[in-house]
């Protein structure tokens, strides 16, 4: 993916990006503080907001392979499963319901197969989410905070799911994570905002 020449306002703020490469198959990681432009980037990227100008070359990755994910998940009003097949039913894969038993026997979410999904608790309301956005196989998967504040459980799991994403067949990851530091460790690499533009950008060590 190649970025060249965003812009975007919004208020008093404004995003600039000159140029980015982000290197395919990778997990990257977007770091900065609190008001640097994070979150417009990704759903710029996303497609979620227009740029006012500028270019995003996504090198034939089609928007129907591209997924976000926040850190307050959207569940459909239905149950467990159906929100689990969904991104399959909406691109007309038939849903194998033996492997979606897997992944949610995976994330110890089989026995609530059927329940109300918005009933879940938060953290099961997270794994849903984080098995939902993975069942269609992205190329793209974008998280914004996603992975804060989860319990030692959990962290494993989607350490564990990414892990074997990106040895099966890798998708480009960009991560926005301020709290877990077992994905920091996952980064290959990070890409450092200050002030609505990108600073440095770094290959991770290890």
């Amino acid at each position: 993916m190649k970025i060249t020449d965003l812009h975007k306002k919004i208020g008093r703020f404004e995003l600039n990006v000159e140029s980015l490469s982000v290197e395919p198959g990778k997990i990257h990681g977007i770091v900065g503080s609190n008001g640097c432009g994070k979150t417009v980037f990704l759903k710029l990227v996303m497609g979620i907001l227009n740029p006012d100008r500028g270019y995003i070359d996504y090198e034939g990755i089609l928007p129907q392979e591209i997924t976000m994910m926040t850190q307050r998940p959207y569940l459909m009003r239905t149950s467990v499963y159906k929100n689990l097949i969904y991104p399959l039913k909406i691109r007309g894969i038939r849903p194998d319901e033996e492997k979606m038993d897997e992944l949610l026997d995976r994330a110890g979410l089989l026995e609530q197969k059927k329940q109300y999904a918005r009933s879940l608790s938060s953290g099961e309301k997270q794994k849903l989410s984080f098995l939902r956005a993975m069942v269609f196989e992205p190329k793209v998967i974008i998280m914004d905070e996603t992975l804060s504040n989860l319990d030692a459980e959990s962290e494993e799991l989607f350490k564990e799911l990414i892990s074997m994403r990106q040895k099966k067949d890798p998708a480009t990851w960009l991560i926005v994570n301020h709290q877990w530091d077992h994905v920091n460790r996952l980064f290959e690499a990070v890409h450092y905002m200050e002030k609505g533009r990108f600073v440095k950008n770094e290959i991770a060590e290890g």
